[in-house]
């Protein structure tokens, strides 16, 4: 037996040793970050015009909302006090690759995304980030978290449908009157009591933009492989109320808002944590966008 060989062997035994089995542990995050715009920081979600971490969807600790992270912390302990919040209230997806940075850096395991509202709330519908802009954006962002992170896991949410708050807050003139003030998601919102073809086809416009927006993220994590997921649409699904929504603005969840994405976004990735750490069950793909 030469040196080389008799290593071979005692590192199998030691790696394998007789009448053994090995298992797989299943996969439990230890540091978790939310990344994205004003809905994963729980913008107005406490408070008039405050940034309300404690109640994101994603990594909040309140009790009322049952975030992801309250979740996860249920089943690991390890994660506790572990939950950053990189969202930033107007972000774009030009400014997801900053913030994947930024997670890489806190060397967080696991991500969960929520952006592209901002792509599609500007002032006019020629400023709207194109969708091929906007899949390239999320594309290089996520390939740096891949290259920083390689073990780690991605949740893409879908951009719920912003013509959905149009169609619950168009009749009421409080909420009428703060996207008037402030001049909340013009592309959508303006003008939200015309009947005009011309403010209807924009309104499906936007709303097909949108869309267009999910597909792409679900293209993305696709390519990405098992460690990203996306939800299949179902943020974009949801048929939010009134209820809802914060009381200071009629377009950003409140507690019940965030608790909403929390309850079906972590559906749609609590099978992570009961498998085979190394193989993430696929998502099916997602259903059509459904017409309004």
């Amino acid at each position: 037996m030469t040196a080389f060989t008799g290593l071979a062997a005692l590192a199998t035994a030691w790696a394998a040793p007789a009448g053994a089995t090995r298992t797989a542990e299943p996969w439990r995050p230890v540091i978790m970050a939310a990344l994205g715009d004003s809905i994963s920081a729980g913008f107005n979600a406490c408070g008039w015009y405050l940034t309300c971490t404690s109640r994101s969807w994603s990594t909040g600790d309140h009790r009322g909302v049952q975030s992801q992270y309250v979740r996860l912390r249920a089943l690991n302990a390890a994660v506790a006090g572990h939950n950053v919040n990189l969202a930033v209230p107007g972000a774009t997806s030009a400014d997801l690759a900053g913030q994947v940075a930024r997670a890489v850096g806190r060397r967080a395991d696991y991500v969960t995304v929520l952006i592209g509202a901002q792509d599609a709330c500007v002032s006019a519908e020629r400023l709207m980030t194109p969708v091929a802009v906007y899949e390239r954006r999320v594309a290089e962002a996520l390939a740096l978290f891949r290259a920083g992170r390689p073990g780690g896991r991605v949740f893409v949410a879908s951009v719920p449908d912003i013509k959905r708050l149009w169609q619950i807050g168009k009749g009421n003139p409080v909420a009428r009157g703060f996207w008037a003030v402030g001049r909340i998601c013009p592309t959508m919102l303006a003008r939200p009591t015309s009947p005009s073809a011309a403010d209807r086809a924009r309104r499906d416009r936007v709303r097909a933009r949108v869309a267009a927006y999910n597909a792409a993220l679900a293209r993305v994590c696709a390519a990405y492989g098992p460690a990203c997921r996306f939800d299949g649409n179902e943020v974009f699904r949801q048929r939010f109320t009134v209820g809802h929504l914060s009381k200071w603005d009629y377009f950003h969840p409140n507690a019940a808002g965030q608790k909403l994405i929390a309850e079906k976004t972590y559906a749609m990735m609590r099978d992570w944590l009961t498998e085979d750490a190394t193989e993430p069950a696929p998502v099916p793909a997602p259903a059509p966008a459904p017409v309004l």
